[in-house]
C-alpha cells in the first residue's frame, strides 16, 4: 500500500481559507476537482509507490495531478512557472 502525504485542502488550521469553500460549483476548477476525485482511476499510480515501510509520504497523485491540470489549462507549462504561481 502506498504512503501518501495526507489532502489537506479541506483544513482551516494555518490558513484561514478552506479551499473545498472557495471553488464555486459550475466553474472549471469545480469540475476539475470533481473528475480527478470521483471519475479517474488512478489506483496504477499506486504499484509504482513502494513507500509503506520506509521511506517519506509521497503526495497523492490526485492532489498532483490538479495541480498540472490547473497549471496547464492557465497556460502554464513550466513546472518552475507553477511553483511561482500557486505556491505564492
Amino acid at each position: 500500500m502506498a504512503n501518501y502525504k495526507p489532502d489537506l485542502s479541506c483544513q482551516n488550521k494555518f490558513i484561514p481559507i478552506n479551499f473545498a469553500e472557495q471553488i464555486l460549483p459550475g466553474t472549471f476548477e469545480y469540475a476539475l476537482c470533481y473528475i480527478v476525485e470521483n471519475k479517474l482511476d488512478l489506483s496504477g499510480f499506486d504499484a509504482w509507490y513502494h513507500n509503506d515501510k520506509t521511506g517519506a509520504a509521497a503526495y497523492s497523485p490526485a492532489v498532483m495531478l490538479k495541480i498540472i491540470l490547473l497549471g496547464y489549462a492557465h497556460g502554464f507549462i513550466s513546472s518552475r512557472r507553477m511553483k511561482t504561481i500557486f505556491c505564492s
